[in-house]
């Protein structure tokens, strides 16, 4: 069964060339783990595999639409899913930002993590918009 969730939108402060540039080479999430989390993270410039705890979940580069799209999708993950990024010109050296998920998952699993998915876009969107924030 699918499921989608979309993340609420957020400004940065960043023209939307920045921000696709940030996240279109997956090496540079490997650089965003902190370093007291136990996450195990391998990557290169399409690809990134991630452990935590045993559990092992790889992504990989499905399309990029420069400045605009970076699109995700599982990489040897325990079921199928697809991450879009957006990145929508506000001009001004100001980006719209929002991510998109739709996973294969069951009705009961979905009813489980719907909540939480949706949560942690939002957080990831925050986390986004406080690093370059708009003026």
């Amino acid at each position: 069964m699918s499921a989608q969730y979309s993340s609420k939108h957020g400004i940065v402060g960043r023209s939307p060339a920045e921000v696709f540039m940030a996240f279109t080479d997956l090496r540079n999430f490997s650089q965003m783990v902190p370093k007291d989390k136990k996450v195990d993270v391998v990557a290169d410039y399409d690809t990134l595999t991630a452990t935590y705890q045993g559990m092992s979940i790889g992504v990989k580069v499905s399309r990029r639409i420069p400045y605009s799209l970076v699109e995700l999708e599982d990489n040897g993950a325990p079921f199928h899913f697809r991450l879009a990024l957006h990145f929508d010109d506000m001009g001004g050296s100001r980006t719209d930002f929002s991510i998109e998920v739709e996973a294969e998952i069951s009705a009961m699993i979905q009813m489980m993590i719907g909540g939480k998915v949706k949560r942690a876009l939002d957080q990831i969107v925050d986390s986004i918009v406080a690093a370059a924030p708009a003026h």
